[in-house]
């Protein structure tokens, strides 16, 4: 049976004892990311940089995890506004996963009213290396 093994990558360090994910065979599932800059607590005040953040971020924990974001299958996405945020959501995604015949299954929620975040996310991948 496979272990469970902890993926962590610099810059990028929850406050509470959990990892940035986990990896039991050739699956991989982040905890709770969010758009701080990489290798700081910083939070840019637009949703755009967070935005631009969250997604530096996905890239660091697939390949933390072993694989590329070509292995991402899913990503829930939690934001504030999610009706007039997803332009900004939108733009990075296309850049991320530019082929439409080819992206990962997305949904996207209400974030709570009381995060000090604009956006959060999770990604769920799976990686044959």
């Amino acid at each position: 049976m496979a272990k469970r093994k902890s993926v962590n990558y610099p810059g990028y360090k929850h406050q509470n004892p959990i990892p940035n994910g986990s990896r039991i065979g050739n699956i991989a599932m982040s905890s709770i990311m969010n758009g701080t800059e990489p290798g700081t607590r910083n939070v840019p005040p637009d949703l755009a940089g967070q935005v631009i953040n969250i997604f530096k971020h996905v890239r660091l924990f697939v390949e933390a995890a072993g694989g590329t974001p070509d292995d991402i299958i899913k990503i829930n996405f939690w934001m504030k506004q999610p009706s007039t945020g997803r332009a900004a959501l939108n733009d990075e995604w296309v850049k991320m996963f530019p082929d439409e015949n080819s992206r990962p299954a997305r949904h996207t929620l209400t974030l709570g009213a009381d995060s000090t975040h604009q956006v959060t996310c999770d990604v769920i991948a799976v990686i044959d290396r």
